[in-house]
């Protein structure tokens, strides 16, 4: 069985995929299936983005769509980035240019002041409108600099207890990451969807 993943980020794909397997699931991503479409994502939550995100998909593809919304909210910045993680530092601003504009916004902070966690909504969205959201979470916080060299955005920053998210092996990622727990949760959800 196929499914449409709403993205053409390689790496997301690969973790997506990693939990898709057990359930002989192929992902596929819009590149793939020579979708070719720019989604407005005007919800205000990650779920709202994640529904439109994974609705639309499954209208164009007739396919079930899988779609991912996630971002990181931080205290002490009253939850910002939020849903506007990825452009954080402006439109199109890469990873760095983010990690950046973060760690300026946090400069001054101790430890215990820059409490963060990851977000992620992921919604299955099946062709005949049936559809599920499953949220979920990562706490931790945010580090004083760059540590390690995995994994991707915000990753290097993300510390969980002692440990940067780019510092942690896929497994040990997955294993509790805000994305692992929603796609975890929405494995629990899947059969009596397909």
């Amino acid at each position: 069985m196929v499914f449409a993943v709403a993205t053409n980020n390689q790496k997301k794909l690969k973790e997506i995929q990693r939990i898709l397997d057990s359930f002989g699931i192929t992902a596929k991503t819009l590149r793939e299936l020579g979708v070719d479409v720019e989604i407005e994502e005007n919800g205000t939550t990650f779920e709202e983005n994640a529904v439109i995100k994974a609705k639309t998909i499954a209208q164009i593809t007739n396919l079930p769509a899988i779609s991912d919304d996630s971002g990181l909210e931080v205290d002490a910045l009253n939850g910002a980035p939020g849903v506007y993680t990825a452009r954080f530092a402006g439109e199109n601003a890469t990873d760095d240019e983010n990690i950046d504009k973060l760690l300026a916004s946090l400069e001054g902070l101790e430890k215990q002041d820059r409490t963060a966690r990851f977000v992620s909504a992921v919604c299955l969205y099946m062709p005949d409108g049936r559809h599920t959201v499953c949220r979920g979470t990562c706490e931790g916080w945010i580090g004083f600099e760059r540590i390690g060299d995995g994994g991707f955005g915000y990753d290097p920053v993300f510390m969980v207890e002692e440990t940067s998210y780019s510092q942690m092996t896929a497994q040990a990622k997955d294993a509790i990451s805000h994305r692992g727990s929603a796609l975890r949760q929405l494995k629990e959800q899947i059969e009596q969807f397909i």
